[in-house]
């Protein structure tokens, strides 16, 4: 299975910065040996599938609510990514765990409607760093997995140190091995599909550290942050992979 980059844009992008990234990552590309993705806010997914479209870039969401339809002001469904051009969606990243008080069974129930409205769940797990020094990484991650990927997962998982987010931060090599050999153990035991279930890695990656993170065994691909708002940045962890 190639990797895959997936690049979260977050809260960034007016009409002409989103159009301009797509149209430099696009640009850049050249004989793509990874699956790549790009998540800009819902405002911009349409005109940024359009500028990638026939480029091998997929294009996805970063939330949405779980309900089809119905009286749920300020929401979006996941017919809705999809209607717009959304093959993936990224679901129960930290910032929204935290800011939006997301519960794993909040996720799971995303997760559901997602592969209903046919699309890829990207689900995101980590610990923070008081978690990891008193040594609960694994009950905790361990214990997202169990409560946010439901009864029968398809789709990808992310694991994000939370501690490595938007600082600069890395966890080294080993803790990296460490980590996706506990998730990639806990997706067999919990998952019939378990052993084929892509582990993407997320936390402070860069053009410089891309290499050596995608090299770790049971890295299968980046959910990239701030790099990926930057076209050569993200272009060079494409290729990286």
């Amino acid at each position: 299975m190639r990797p895959l980059i997936a690049g979260n844009w977050k809260m960034h992008g007016l009409t002409e910065d989103s159009a301009a990234l797509a149209r430099g990552i696009r640009a850049g590309l050249g004989d793509l040996s990874a699956e790549v993705l790009v998540c800009p806010p819902f405002t911009q997914i349409a005109a940024v599938a359009a500028i990638l479209e026939g480029s091998g870039v997929a294009v996805g969401g970063q939330n949405f609510y779980p309900a089809p339809l119905g009286p749920h002001t300020g929401e979006i469904s996941a017919t809705m990514l999809r209607d717009l051009g959304a093959r993936y969606v990224i679901l129960g990243h930290s910032e929204r765990r935290a800011d939006q008080g997301e519960t794993d069974a909040m996720v799971a129930a995303k997760v559901k409607a997602a592969v209903a409205a046919g699309l890829i769940p990207i689900v995101c797990v980590g610990e923070t760093g008081a978690q990891r020094a008193a040594g609960q990484q694994e009950a905790v991650v361990g214990g997202q997995l169990a409560g946010s990927l439901g009864a029968e997962f398809a789709g990808v998982v992310a694991y994000e140190p939370i501690w490595a987010i938007g600082t600069g931060k890395v966890p080294t090599v080993a803790d990296i091995r460490g980590m996706h050999a506990f998730i990639r153990a806990e997706l067999v035991r919990l998952q019939p599909e378990g052993a084929g279930t892509r582990i993407l890695y997320g936390g402070s990656v860069k053009p410089g550290n891309a290499a050596e993170i995608l090299a770790v065994p049971e890295v299968g691909g980046a959910l990239v942050g701030g790099a990926s708002l930057v076209a050569d940045d993200f272009l060079r962890i494409i290729a990286a992979a």
